[in-house]
C-alpha cells in the first residue's frame, strides 16, 4: 500500500472537489464489489480502493494540514478507518461524501494532537465588510487557494476549510473543534479577512 503515496503531488494540487467526480469509479456495482472485498480485508481490493481514492483524499487533507507529510499521514490513517468501519457504511448512499468526512475528521484529530489551542472567546466582528465565500473562492484558482489557506494559523485554517469548502455548519464546527459557536464565526471572519488581503496582494503582483 505504501507505494501509492508516490502519486504526483501535482494531482491533488489542481483537483477540485467538484471536478474530481469524473476521475472516480462511475459504475456503482463495481465500487460496491470493491468495498465488499475491502470489508473482508482482501488486500487486492484495499490496494485498488486506495489507488483510486488516494488523490481525492489528499485534495481534502492537504487543505487542513500544514505540510505534505502530515497530509499523507492523515490520508493513510483515514483509509485504515475506512477499512475498519466499512460495515457501518450505508451502501445506498454515495461513498465519496462518507470517505471525505472520515478524512476531515481524521485531520481534525491530528490537528488537536498537534496543537492544544486555548478555548478563548473572541470578540465578534461585523460580517458586512467581508466578501462572501463565493467571492473568496472565485478570485483565484484552487491550487492558489490551497497555498493561501495553508498559510493561515491552524485554528483559522480548520474553520475556513470546514465552513467554506466542506459545508459544515458553525454548530458542527464548534463541536468538532471543542470551541464555541461564536469563536467559530469569529475565526471564519478573521480567516476571510486575511485571505482577502492575500488575494489582493497576489492579484496585484500578477498585474
Amino acid at each position: 500500500m505504501a507505494d501509492a503515496t508516490n502519486v504526483s503531488w501535482a494531482w491533488y494540487g489542481v483537483v477540485t472537489i467538484e471536478n474530481f467526480q469524473g476521475m472516480l469509479p462511475e459504475n456503482k456495482e463495481n465500487l460496491l464489489a470493491l468495498l465488499k472485498g475491502c470489508a473482508k480485508w482482501d488486500r487486492t481490493s484495499q490496494h485498488e480502493l486506495y489507488r483510486l481514492y488516494y488523490p481525492y483524499g489528499m485534495s481534502v487533507s492537504i487543505r487542513y494540514m500544514q505540510n505534505e507529510a502530515d497530509a499523507i499521514s492523515v490520508v493513510n490513517d483515514g483509509f485504515m478507518k475506512v477499512f475498519k468501519n466499512l460495515k457501518s457504511f450505508d451502501s445506498s448512499k454515495p461513498f465519496k461524501p462518507w470517505f471525505r468526512r472520515i478524512v476531515v475528521n481524521t485531520a481534525l484529530t491530528q490537528i488537536s494532537k498537534n496543537e492544544r489551542r486555548a478555548n478563548q472567546e473572541t470578540t465578534m466582528e461585523t460580517e458586512r465588510d467581508y466578501p462572501d465565500r463565493e467571492n473568496i473562492l472565485s478570485q483565484i484558482g484552487y491550487k492558489e487557494l490551497v497555498g493561501l489557506v495553508q498559510s493561515l494559523s491552524t485554528s483559522y485554517r480548520a474553520v475556513f476549510n470546514m465552513y467554506v469548502i466542506d459545508g459544515f455548519k458553525h454548530e458542527e464546527i464548534a463541536q468538532a473543534l471543542g470551541i464555541s459557536v461564536s469563536t467559530s464565526k469569529s475565526n471564519l471572519l478573521r480567516a476571510r479577512k486575511k485571505l482577502q488581503a492575500m488575494v489582493i496582494l497576489q492579484l496585484q503582483s500578477n498585474v
